[in-house]
């Protein structure tokens, strides 16, 4: 529904007309045309198909990160949730992945068993719980990684 975007600076005029009228050009069909000029209410949406749209692109617009203007925010939060992780006893490195859904923590295997691993889990994701508010949940992975290496010679 959003082809318009790629070419909409180039041709002048709204993303949802302009690739409408693309969508025509390449044959596709009057429903489906419909559904790409009406997403942003520019053409009174008549088909079902159309609102579905309109409701799909109004959720995927409200995610986290999804949105230039609320991309400060979205790395803020994401920034947020490492630096919690990272504040743990044993903690290498932490990536926030998922829009901040999931964060995966390495540990020093050195330093961080298998038990105290599951434990740590726990605690940073109760750590999230207290001091942060988000939709949906976060997933806290906690990787304990141990290498052996030997030589065949």
């Amino acid at each position: 529904h959003d082809l318009g975007k790629a070419v909409s600076h180039e041709v002048g005029g709204s993303h949802a007309l302009v690739g409408a009228e693309i969508a025509r050009r390449f044959g596709e069909e009057a429903g489906v045309t419909h559904a790409i000029e009406a997403h942003h209410n520019e053409v009174e949406p008549r088909t079902l198909t159309a609102i579905i749209v309109q409701a799909a692109d109004a959720v995927s617009a409200a995610r986290p990160g999804a949105r230039r203007e609320a991309l400060e925010s979205y790395v803020r939060r994401l920034e947020r949730l490492e630096e919690m992780a990272q504040a743990f006893e044993g903690v290498d490195r932490v990536f926030a992945m998922q829009a901040g859904r999931e964060v995966r923590v390495v540990v020093d295997p050195g330093s961080v068993d298998d038990l105290a691993a599951s434990s740590l889990a726990r605690r940073i994701a109760r750590t999230f719980e207290e001091e942060l508010q988000y939709p949906g949940q976060i997933e806290v992975t906690v990787i304990r990684e141990f290498r052996a290496n030997d030589f065949a010679r």
